[in-house]
């Protein structure tokens, strides 16, 4: 007896695996049409430069999916390399360094947690405003200038392989992995797609709303302020002004990759294939020595594309 695929069943299928498909045949034209661009030299590139992009999309799929969305995250990045940059050239302490970092990113985040969910203050004025604080907190604290690092056990983090595989590639790998599960296989990752969907039916069956938005926050600082210190030991320095645009990305990333703006639905796989179209779209235009300016343009035609293709799926799915 033949079975006949549904077509909403067709279409479904299609919403789920038309982004990782895209990737494989985008993969495939570049690695046969831009020279050097499957070169084990500049595939290894590919994945360090994606790799802060990478590690802070896997937390911000979840603020996304609880409906919220974060604007600190490039100048949380910047801190918290300023930060352990300090603390490294006053204490020579790689664990002090790393810890302060990590610290700051977890207040900042709470702090946007206590703004959002028990003070109710909308996500993008409070997250836009400690945008600017911490940014400039990083500017004050290291007077507008590079905090240089000269460690080498700290350096060594930005720059150790392991089979070969660098370090940042290692730890982002873990990340996806990690939020993956803590997604699909959790409580704490079922609630999160429940506020993002109903929250107020998602309080009325038990969920701790405020609670929850505030871990949420806080793992964003700290998975934020891990990918500082990583950055700071590659480019061997705390530096006020990195990462700046860097929210974009990330955003742009999480929603190329199927996360909903309205909340309440978010992918891990989809979240990689979203970080890999934008690093790889990047990279082939830094092969091809496409100016900074032109870069600009296609990354804010990517964000644009990719709000679009949000709101075609959501009216899709109310449609239905």
């Amino acid at each position: 007896m033949s079975t006949i695929a549904h077509p909403s069943h067709r279409s479904t299928w299609l919403a789920d695996y038309s982004m990782p498909l895209l990737y494989v045949v985008l993969f495939g034209v570049l690695a046969a049409s831009v020279d050097n661009f499957f070169s084990t030299v500049n595939i290894v590139g590919l994945m360090l430069s994606v790799a802060q992009i990478g590690m802070v999309a896997c937390t911000m799929m979840f603020c996304l999916a609880s409906r919220d969305f974060d604007l600190s995250v490039g100048s949380t990045i910047a801190f918290a390399g300023v930060l352990g940059a300090m603390i490294l050239e006053r204490t020579d302490s790689v664990t002090l360094a790393v810890g302060g970092g990590l610290a700051a990113g977890a207040l900042i985040g709470a702090g946007n947690g206590v703004l959002i969910a028990y003070l109710r203050v909308n996500a993008l004025i409070a997250t836009l405003a400690t945008m600017l604080m911490v940014r400039g907190l990083a500017f004050i604290a290291s007077q507008g200038q590079a905090v240089g690092i000269a460690n080498d056990a700290f350096i060594e983090f930005g720059d150790a392989r392991l089979a070969g595989i660098p370090m940042p590639v290692i730890v982002v790998a873990l990340c996806f992995l990690v939020f993956g599960v803590l997604l699909n296989h959790t409580v704490f990752g079922r609630n999160t797609l429940a506020i993002g969907g109903n929250a107020e039916a998602a309080r009325l069956a038990g969920v701790r709303v405020e609670r929850l938005r505030l871990w949420i926050f806080l793992l964003q600082g700290v998975v934020t302020a891990l990918a500082g210190l990583i950055l700071a030991s590659r480019i061997t320095s705390g530096q006020p002004n990195a990462a700046q645009g860097f929210e974009l990305d990330v955003i742009s990333a999480c929603v190329l990759g199927g996360v909903s703006l309205q909340g309440g639905k978010a992918r891990i796989v989809g979240v990689l294939v979203g970080v890999l179209i934008m690093g790889t779209v990047e990279n082939v235009m830094n092969l091809m020595n496409v100016d900074a300016f032109y870069q600009y343009l296609v990354r804010g035609v990517i964000l644009l594309v990719a709000v679009l293709l949000d709101q075609l799926k959501t009216r899709g799915s109310h449609g239905r």
